[in-house]
């Protein structure tokens, strides 16, 4: 087994140079403001904005909290569409809002939430459709939103993978009546931990802000029932510091989900899913899919990259539907959830990081080619 310090992982936050983080710590210390929307955490809104060509965006302490804060945002009751092939906390932010989750398969090419399936889902119950960008892959936002608009429809995309990608020319945070991005410490921009929910105007934003904290409006007035999901000041300052660099990682991961791509797109028995069309992508993960005609199982394999100091991630492993808490549920029939089933069965997600070298990137397709 190689030392820790040869270990290669599946991700790794890029941070900046403690020397770099230290003024900003003195202020923080200076001014006396650790949270509550200090003076970075407003910075970091209006430089987010910028940076992501979006109008109205409220930063919080994780993802998951902002997705359980989008929901009570737009009022969502009853029955929810979404994926199994996700993070648990997309399916978990449901549970939390007393919600139905109602599971439908993923088209097999591109791992997103399938739109020829939803229609057949709906029920008068249904109030929303909740699809994943995975792996920073866009859904197909027109025939999800036409769906939508059809059914009178709420659409809360879960965007956690999808920082600084941009679908047509545009965010695609920008979809949806909200998305949610993660900045958590595996994600390509991060504030360790940290996330955000984008919002189509001040008014919804207004909303979001005040659920965030705990319902107030000001001192004295509480408008409803809130949370504490605010981002604290340190986490929106590591995040002002990531911005200056973060043009030059997200290159840095496209460059090596290319270099992986050239050497393993002829490689027998590993299938690559395919390049989103009209998009540029932000190298946020390398899936690979193990097919029977391999060398290995798919777990042989995970199993042997993990023996060499290799840490991939069978990413998404289980399904959601697989987890006590949902395989009960109707919509959890493993007969309706094939493309799902068979990718998660498959996919083994490889190393990709800004600092992950030439070199290590072959080392990682040398073994996958058992040479």
């Amino acid at each position: 087994m190689p030392s820790v310090r040869n270990q290669i992982y599946v991700t790794q936050p890029s941070l900046p140079p403690l020397e770099e983080l230290l003024p900003y710590l003195e202020q923080i210390w200076n001014n006396k403001i650790l949270t509550n929307n200090g003076p970075f955490h407003q910075q970091l809104e209006a430089r987010l904005c910028e940076y992501l060509g979006v109008n109205h965006l409220s930063l919080f302490t994780n993802g998951t909290i902002a997705l359980v804060t989008a929901l009570q945002a737009l009022r969502v009751t009853g029955e929810v569409i979404t994926t199994p092939y996700t993070f648990a906390a997309t399916a978990h932010a449901l549970l939390w809002n007393n919600l139905s989750p109602v599971f439908v398969d993923i088209d097999p090419n591109t791992g997103n939430l399938d739109p020829n399936r939803i229609e057949e889902a709906i029920t008068p119950q249904t109030t929303a459709i909740l699809p994943v960008h995975c792996y920073g892959h866009p859904c197909d936002v027109d025939r999800i939103q036409s769906i939508a608009d059809t059914y009178g429809l709420k659409v809360i995309y879960d965007a956690a993978h999808t920082f600084g990608v941009r679908h047509r020319g545009e965010s695609l945070a920008v979809h949806g009546d909200l998305s949610i991005i993660s900045f958590h410490a595996t994600k390509v921009f991060n504030t360790f931990e940290g996330g955000a929910i984008v919002c189509p105007d001040e008014t919804t934003k207004k909303r979001v802000d005040y659920l965030k904290n705990f319902g107030f409006a000001n001192e004295t007035t509480v408008m409803a029932p809130g949370i504490n999901g605010k981002m604290s000041e340190f986490s929106a300052a590591l995040g002002l510091l990531q911005l200056k660099n973060i043009d030059d990682l997200l290159k840095r991961r496209r460059q090596i989900e290319s270099l992986y791509r050239e050497t393993l797109l002829s490689m027998p028995g590993i299938s690559l899913m395919p390049q989103p069309l009209e998009t540029v992508t932000n190298g946020s993960y390398m899936p690979i899919l193990i097919n029977h005609d391999y060398q290995l199982s798919r777990d042989d394999l995970y199993k042997k990259m993990k023996d060499n100091g290799i840490n991939g991630r069978r990413y998404f492993y289980p399904l959601i539907t697989d987890m006590p808490m949902y395989r009960g549920l109707p919509s959890a029939n493993s007969d309706r959830l094939r493309s799902a089933r068979a990718l998660s069965d498959q996919v083994i997600c490889l190393p990709i990081y800004s600092e992950l070298t030439d070199d290590q990137v072959d080392r990682v397709a040398s073994l996958i080619r058992g040479s």
